[in-house]
């Protein structure tokens, strides 16, 4: 889990929020996801999780990416450069576990999986070019922050493929900290930075119940 329960409840201000959004909602309070990162975890299973991972953020120009090129506030670009900077070992890493994990399971519904993870993506890229002031950032922010529950279960995946695992360059949770707090100048900023980050966890819980659901469909055959 990005955050523990304990860690965001002593966060002040919107970060709190945000991070005991991704507490309560984000991957690692996901089962799918959890179940996942277990040494006991079905190896199609698993693949299956790379290669959608790797769908919906695999790609060039990612959503943080996306966020820096509409991004005008000055306070917000050194921390979206390092958290771009990182989601570009983050796509490397992507693509070697994709490789390693061979191909795709064979699962009924192919194509529809694959358009509802393309729209997921769509998703992101316009939370991230939003003009409404912090909605991407705040994307970003909880992109980062559940993005850590999600290295969990492909460093699992890494050490049962063979892979070494990628080192982490994350922002820091202090600079975030303190990224939140500069930003939080009204309430319409800080609501909607929540919003942007409520959306990133909703596209994450949408892909690990999706990927339950291709889960059930493959012992089914």
């Amino acid at each position: 889990m990005a955050f523990g329960m304990a860690q965001a409840s002593h966060l002040d201000g919107n970060l709190g929020t945000i991070a005991a959004l991704v507490a309560a909602d984000g991957s690692g309070a996901h089962p799918v996801a959890r179940a996942l990162a277990e040494s006991s975890a079905s190896i199609r299973d698993v693949a299956d999780a790379i290669h959608a991972l790797c769908m919906l953020h695999g790609r060039h120009p990612g959503a943080i990416d996306h966020a820096i090129a509409s991004n005008d506030d000055d306070v917000a670009e050194a921390w979206l450069a390092e958290a771009a900077q990182a989601f570009t070992v983050e796509r490397g890493y992507l693509a070697q576990l994709t490789a390693a994990a061979g191909p795709l399971p064979s699962t009924p519904g192919q194509a529809e999986t694959e358009a509802a993870i393309l729209a997921q993506r769509h998703a992101l890229e316009m939370l991230a070019q939003s003009a409404r002031t912090g909605c991407a950032i705040g994307a970003s922010i909880a992109l980062v922050l559940d993005w850590r529950a999600i290295r969990t279960m492909l460093d699992a995946a890494a050490l049962r493929f063979g892979v070494l695992p990628a080192w982490l360059g994350l922002p820091l949770d202090a600079d975030t900290m303190s990224l939140v707090a500069a930003l939080s100048t009204s309430p319409g900023i800080e609501r909607a930075m929540t919003f942007g980050a409520q959306q990133v966890l909703a596209q994450h819980r949408a892909l690990w119940d999706l990927l339950d659901a291709r889960r059930s469909a493959r012992d089914d055959q």
